[in-house]
């Protein structure tokens, strides 16, 4: 599965790959891997980028086009 919300959401920050690895404290070919679809994310991943982004896990999988969280 390619995130190419993921992507999109780093580069409207204007941020490096290198800063998102960091901030998830991983490795930046990790990070590259998961916004590339080479490698799958696991839930972890995934909700700790919803809270950065500020977002929806649907909305990072695709699944949705709203950028919206949902309520907590």
């Amino acid at each position: 599965m390619v995130y190419k919300n993921i992507r999109n959401l780093r580069e409207d920050h204007d941020w490096t790959q290198q800063k998102l690895a960091d901030m998830l404290h991983i490795n930046r070919r990790t990070y590259s891997a998961y916004e590339n679809g080479v490698n799958a994310m696991n839930p972890e991943i995934l909700i700790a980028l919803a809270k950065i982004y500020n977002t929806s896990v649907d909305y990072l999988l695709g699944l949705t086009e709203n950028q919206t969280p949902y309520p907590r």
